[in-house]
């Protein structure tokens, strides 16, 4: 088989394992949230990534040395506290408006890497940042009956994990994807302690296999759309993980009978059309450079 035809085979098995990890993730929160508070989710879930990571590191002789000890600290601060707004995001409104919401991520880390990394605030970057904008003015309808203000919730989840993404860059200049997946429960495992001990609930049996779901998912979601952006560009990963979107809305009409509104549909589809523009003009412009 061809080389290349391989690698975009395997892209398309990385990134199914990423859009339904998200999935389980987010069906894993929604199944705990009667019996166990967000923070004892996001503790048990470092547990369990913890856990992973080390069998994993121990088994391959690899190095839990990092270069970089309080950038992945910031780094993980700052996307624990995406991680909780998420949590809270996915426990109050239907899962496709979550999904669309979270997918300004790009949006949002375009403007932070002009301000911290130094980027230029090109064309295509304009378009992304505007057209994502309308699409989130689209999705909340402020000023309307119809607002939820968890919609900020959700977009400040959406903010933390750009501000994570950013550090993760700066990470991987020095330190490898083992070392930030790691850290990732290492940091966020005390985080989540401090904030839960207090409320502590023993799990029950039945949310045992929620937990496993929830602490593994937040590992392959991770895993899996790294290993794709390694194998192949973002012009061809980027719309694979935009199938996040129906895949989650179907599994919240399936489970627990949500519909999905047409201004949700509309906005992400505005949002989704400014990301693949500005990826695709700055895939041109990179491929006109290097010839």
């Amino acid at each position: 088989m061809d080389h290349r035809i391989s690698a975009l085979l395997w892209v398309g098995v990385w990134m199914t394992l990423t859009v339904m990890s998200f999935a389980g993730m987010a069906v894993a929160a929604r199944e705990m949230a009667g019996n166990l508070s967000v923070f004892q989710m996001l503790a048990l879930r470092s547990i369990i990534g913890l856990t992973v990571m080390v069998v994993f590191i121990k088994a391959t002789g690899r190095s839990f040395r990092t270069r970089r000890p309080y950038l992945q600290v910031a780094r993980n601060v700052t996307h624990f506290a995406g991680q909780y707004c998420w949590t809270l995001g996915v426990l109050a409104l239907p899962l496709a408006e979550v999904v669309a919401l979270e997918f300004t991520v790009p949006l949002w880390g375009a403007l932070l890497a002009i301000i911290v990394l130094g980027e230029r605030l090109t064309r295509a970057r304009t378009v992304a940042v505007v057209g994502g904008f309308i699409g989130v003015l689209v999705i909340v309808r402020p000023g309307t009956e119809l607002f939820d203000p968890m919609t900020f919730v959700v977009l400040t989840a959406a903010l933390c994990f750009a501000g994570s993404v950013i550090m993760v860059k700066m990470l991987t200049r020095r330190d490898g994807t083992t070392q930030v997946l790691f850290y990732m429960t290492l940091v966020q495992l005390p985080l989540g302690l401090a904030l839960a001990l207090p409320g502590w609930v023993m799990p029950g049996l039945s949310d045992l296999p929620w937990l496993l779901v929830f602490g593994i998912s937040g590992l392959t979601a991770h895993l899996g759309l790294t290993r794709a952006l390694v194998l192949a560009d973002a012009t061809f990963v980027m719309p694979i993980d935009y199938l996040r979107l129906p895949v989650v809305g179907l599994v919240g009409y399936l489970l627990y009978s949500e519909g999905t509104e047409r201004w949700v549909v509309a906005g992400a589809c505005l949002i989704l059309a400014a990301n693949y523009y500005s990826v695709r003009a700055e895939a041109r412009q990179a491929s006109g450079a290097r010839s």
